[in-house]
């Protein structure tokens, strides 16, 4: 039996509240962060009095992304998302920081997986590449 408090129930029980396409989105987009990296680790974050559910968060040597739920979109977040190339202009949102991007999904848009997915793994070497020991 699975802990109801681990943070992949959490995000379990966050999809399955929603009860609308904004569930849908959040259990795709989640869906395609795993198969892009199967190495990849849930936690849950930012947990508020205004946020009880807190904001899922996927990691891999550091945070990847966040998905946020909103009344009209879904925004995944990229950390690090200014330092990762965007060949097929997924980033929509955010574009103007220096740090992060983000993909807002509104409702009837759908993700490219496969750009998706390459945007995942992008970040995910960003990461590793950024723990690297400097050489001396």
């Amino acid at each position: 039996m699975s802990d109801p408090d681990s943070p992949a129930a959490r995000i379990d029980a966050k999809i399955a509240g929603l009860k609308d396409w904004r569930g849908a989105v959040l259990a795709r987009v989640r869906a395609l962060i795993h198969e892009a990296d199967p190495q990849v680790t849930e936690a849950v974050k930012w947990v508020k009095p205004t946020n009880p559910s807190g904001v899922p968060t996927w990691e891999h040597a550091g945070i990847l992304c966040t998905g946020e739920v909103y009344k009209t979109y879904v925004k995944l977040t990229f950390a690090h998302g200014a330092a990762l190339g965007d060949p097929c202009g997924l980033f929509n949102a955010g574009l103007g920081g220096g740090t992060r991007r983000s993909i807002d999904i509104h409702e009837g848009q759908d993700v490219a997986a496969d750009a998706f997915k390459a945007l995942v793994q992008a970040a995910v070497a960003l990461n590793i590449a950024r723990q690297a020991p400097k050489r001396s």
